[in-house]
Formats: structure tokens, sequence, C-alpha cells
């Protein structure tokens, strides 16, 4: 997985209460957050109806990436935390690190989807401590001074069953849940042991585990799903292959003319003012920040309006595909890329 600055580890290490690790599950949420714009611009690039296995398979991972951040926000409410979801400290500027000091040099931008972004960008984001399956091409090696956020997270759990009560101190009915995801996987984290369980959930289906690359629901963890794209071969069981996996399932088409051709990183200030290419800029950030202030809303106290916040996720899908299709002014043979910009909307 990622190499964050290992001060964030001994920050939890050395915690002597665990209000101390409220501002460390608030950097899990906003890294687990960080990580969807990516991912969900790769996606809208992808011409709709095409390109078929691509589209389910990072859609699978943005659904899981979004219960994981649920996960971190139930966590920091059992605690007696409070999330913080719709502010602009919140967003991350792209392209840039991600949060809490990327250690290995990755600037993570909003790109078309190609298999060198999944390889260059999205695998290096979920890679394992010891990828068990062998990659064609090493991935660069963290400075001493770095660590891994599974090393994150299982830091966290330490302090968690150290520190933090059997039944934990926070509002009940602030936990989330919904039939939109399993109930093994989004559940009420009331306990010491709940919380040490969705921890391992986020962990397992980001990385595997160190002897399978496969989560605790047999479904693969999600740096293998990219590396399927990217070698465009299914992993399947191989009794003959040394870690009793290989890349020789069937093969994953890939039609590199059914992406739209995205300019990279594209900003509000880039759109001309007036321009309806910029009203629809404006539309879908709008959308975005819908999303954050439902989120944050669902986080702090009203865990009903989940399914409803989950809706906006359509409108945003939506407004994403027009402008994916919307050629962009002055840059002949580009088209516009969702810029998932922070809006205040006091100022609208």
């Amino acid at each position: 997985m990622l190499k964050i600055d290992s001060k964030y580890i001994q920050q939890a290490l050395t915690a002597n209460a665990i209000e101390e690790l409220y501002p460390l599950v608030q950097k899990a949420i906003e890294l687990e957050h960080s990580t969807i714009p990516p991912y969900l611009t790769a996606l809208f690039s992808l011409k709709p109806g095409t390109n078929l296995v691509q589209r389910q398979i990072i859609h699978s991972i943005v659904i899981e990436e979004m219960l994981h951040m649920t996960i971190a926000a139930n966590i920091l409410n059992a605690l007696g935390g409070t999330p913080y979801i719709n502010n602009s400290d919140f967003v991350p500027e792209y392209p840039g690190p991600l949060p809490m000091g990327i250690g290995n040099g990755l600037i993570v931008g909003l790109e078309k989807y190609s298999p060198e972004v999944v390889h260059d960008v999205f695998m290096e984001i979920e890679e394992p401590e010891n990828p068990i399956v062998f990659k064609t091409a090493m991935l660069a090696t963290a400075l001493p001074t770095y660590s891994t956020i599974g090393q994150f997270y299982q830091a966290i759990q330490q302090k968690i069953d150290e520190l933090a009560p059997d039944n934990l101190p926070g509002h009940k009915d602030y936990q989330v849940t919904s039939p939109f995801f399993p109930a093994d996987e989004l559940f009420p984290v009331y306990t010491k042991t709940n919380a040490i369980d969705a921890i391992n959930i986020i962990i397992e289906q980001g990385e595997g585990t160190p002897t399978s690359p496969l989560d605790q629901e047999d479904e693969l963890a999600h740096y293998y799903r990219f590396e399927e794209l990217y070698k465009g071969k299914r992993l399947v069981k191989d009794p003959s292959a040394p870690n009793g996996y290989s890349f020789s399932g069937p093969g994953i088409p890939y039609t590199p003319a059914d992406v739209f051709p995205l300019f990279p990183n594209t900003k509000t200030s880039m759109l001309p003012a007036g321009s309806e290419e910029l009203n629809r800029m404006n539309q879908f950030n709008l959308s975005y920040y819908s999303l954050l202030s439902g989120l944050h809303d669902t986080f702090n106290g009203h865990p009903e309006k989940l399914n409803d916040t989950i809706g906006v996720m359509y409108d945003l899908k939506l407004t994403a595909e027009k402008l994916c299709a919307t050629p962009f002014p002055g840059k002949a043979g580009y088209t516009i890329g969702p810029s998932f910009e922070f809006v205040d909307t006091s100022k609208c």
C-alpha cells in the first residue's frame, strides 16, 4: 500500500489516551476518500457501454473505498471523536501527494484510464508491503523513514486494544449501516473487538493477506484486481504456480479508442467564463460538494441519510459523463475531465 511518513505510526504507538487517536483516524478517513476522485475519473473516462471489465473492476474498488471511509468514520465516532468531511481542507489538491506525507514521491492526478495509470498510480496506491504475486516491474522502495498504510492501521488497532474500554464510549446511534453494503463488512462499531475486526476488513480488502491475494470474503484485494487490468489477464488458482495463482485466466479485452481523451487535471479556471463548459463543471463540483456535505451529516448523527447521499453519486456520474464527452475549448483533441474541486456554497 502507500508509503506514509512513519511519524503517524509513532503518534499512534505513543498515544496515552484514545483522544490522541482522533486526528489519526480522521487522517484515515481523508486518505480513503482521496483515492476515490482519481479512480472515478478513470472510470468516467470509459465511454458508456465499452471496456466493461475495466468498468466493473474500478467500480467495485470505488465502492469498497467508500466502505472503508464509512468504517473509519464509524470507528472515529465509536471512540468519541467527530468526523469532518465538508470543508476545503478535506479535499486534496490534484495533482499532488495523498494525505499523510506520501514518502515514495507518488503524485496522484485526475487522468483518463490507461494501463500506465493503472500500473504507475493505482497499483502503487494499493500495493501491499510484500506482494505475493510476482509483478512485471518492482515499484520504488520506500525510505526507512516511511511505512505502509497497513502498518498504520495495525498501529491504531494495537492502541485501541491497549487504551480503549471493551465497550467504546461514542454515541451508538451515530453508527452507520446500510443495505448498500454487506452486513458482515459494514456493521456497528460498539466494542473494541468490533473496531479491530473493522480495521482488518480495510487492510485485507486493500492488500489481501500475507499468504493470499484474497480478502476474508474470498475476493481479490484491490492491488491484484488492478494488476489484472494491467496484465490483461484474470488471476486464477493454479496449482502449478509457486504461490498457487497465476495470470493464466481469460483475457481482459481493452479498446483504447473507447476512452475519452480527457485533458489531465482539468481545472475550473481553464474553462472560458460564462461558457456552457464552465457551467457543466460547476454543476459537477456542486454535486461533489453535496456528496461531501451529505456524508458529513451522515457521519455526524444522521446515519439514515447514507442512502440518499449514495443517490447523489448517480447525479455526479451523469454530470461527469457529459463533461467527459465535451470537447475542451481551445485544446484540440481533448475533452473535459471532472476537477473534483471544493465549492464554497456560501459564495454561490
